[in-house]
């Protein structure tokens, strides 16, 4: 590939972290707090260039600016624009930006892997530094706050506005590597490996491209609108909760059957109370998480921009999102079973004491009647 005279005359790196904070977050109180505490504006998330009636989103998030911050990118000094986009599901996403001028291909990848070094995923702490100022400013907004920030993810996105030449798609293909920008490989990979990096690769104009993987992403994009990178941080976001929610079930599950062992070794004729007890806490946590996943689901809905939804949907599938929604559904199935169970065996040993409660005062009546005589 031939990439001499082709340099990034603009574009931006990004790196994204996303925590899970909060059960869920009230967002107007969040928006309110933090306007009272930081003094700055907060915005409503819409896509740029898409019409509100193609995507939507279920619970438009909550958008803050946290300022700048310096960063070293090899030996350069450079300035990072942070952010971070609130989800009303209980997920903080992060966002460092950095602007882009007048670099040559190859020290374009340079500064993405650099970035990578800088604040990819051995650098927890840059984030956690950033994510408890939001957290203490927000906290009366957070519904069951998380204890730690140990549930994350990390994202890299590399943008191209503009080439010093005008480009194309396919030529764009021709003239630079992109496997090196998104691999962050320094050794060549395989003839296969390649194919598979590139494959998830989309185009709607003749001088546009997406290329998803796993955990970067390359996005040319000379109308300079974000939608891309944001349907890619919402499927982020997703990725994150039902993490949370396929944790949750694991940890209850084992809870959930010692506790049904506990209650049928109970030998008390009002172990079906306790039978009736546990069957309303499990179908509390059924509804509770059907309730939240519906609304991890509903994030955002793309109706008609198809090219949008192409890309939306094959970084869910990228990020196994679909995977996980099926996860949770096996396990809330199972606990509903259980729930159906142990709500039949409290109403059959409800019954059982009922008919010992008549035969009792039968016999009692027929003593009763013996005394008389």
């Amino acid at each position: 590939m031939n990439s001499a005279g082709l340099a990034v005359k603009s574009g931006e790196l990004t790196a994204l972290r996303l925590f899970d904070i909060a059960y869920t977050i009230d967002l107007a109180q969040a928006e309110s707090l933090w306007a009272a505490r930081e003094g700055g504006k907060a915005s409503r998330s819409q896509l740029t260039s898409t019409p509100p009636k193609a995507v939507t989103f279920g619970v438009a998030p909550l958008l803050f600016s946290l300022g700048s911050t310096t960063l070293s990118l090899g030996e350069r000094e450079v300035t990072a624009e942070l952010s971070v986009r609130l989800y009303d599901f209980g997920v903080a996403a992060l966002a460092a930006r950095i602007a882009v001028a007048d670099l040559g291909w190859d020290e374009y990848v340079a500064n993405f892997d650099a970035l990578d070094r800088a604040v990819g995923p051995a650098s927890l702490t840059f984030w956690t530094q950033w994510l408890d100022r939001v957290r203490e400013v927000i906290r009366p907004a957070l519904d069951r706050p998380a204890a730690d920030a140990s549930l994350e993810e990390d994202y890299l996105i590399g943008t191209v506005h503009a080439f010093s030449t005008p480009i194309d798609a396919s030529e764009l293909r021709d003239r630079v590597d992109l496997v090196a920008l998104l691999s962050g490989e320094k050794r060549a990979l395989s003839a296969a490996s390649r194919r598979e990096l590139l494959s998830r690769s989309f185009s709607y104009y003749a001088d546009d491209l997406v290329v998803l993987t796993w955990d970067r992403a390359f996005i040319y994009e000379p109308r300079s609108d974000s939608d891309v990178a944001d349907v890619i941080e919402v499927a982020n976001a997703q990725l994150v909760e039902f993490r949370y929610y396929d944790t949750l079930l694991d940890d209850e599950l084992p809870r959930m059957y010692d506790r049904v062992e506990s209650a049928r070794g109970a030998m008390s004729l009002f172990a079906s109370r306790r039978f009736a007890h546990l069957a309303r806490r499990l179908y509390t946590l059924v509804a509770e998480v059907t309730e939240l996943t519906e609304r991890v689901d509903n994030a955002l809905q793309v109706t008609e921009d198809v090219y949008l939804a192409r890309v939306y949907s094959t970084a869910l599938g990228l990020f196994r999102v679909p995977a996980l929604g099926e996860s949770v559904d096996r396990k809330l199935a199972i606990i509903r079973d259980t729930y159906a169970a142990l709500y039949g065996e409290a109403s059959s040993r409800r019954a059982e004491l009922l008919e010992v409660s008549v035969v009792v005062l039968i016999m009692l009546e027929i003593v009763l009647m013996l005394l008389r005589r």
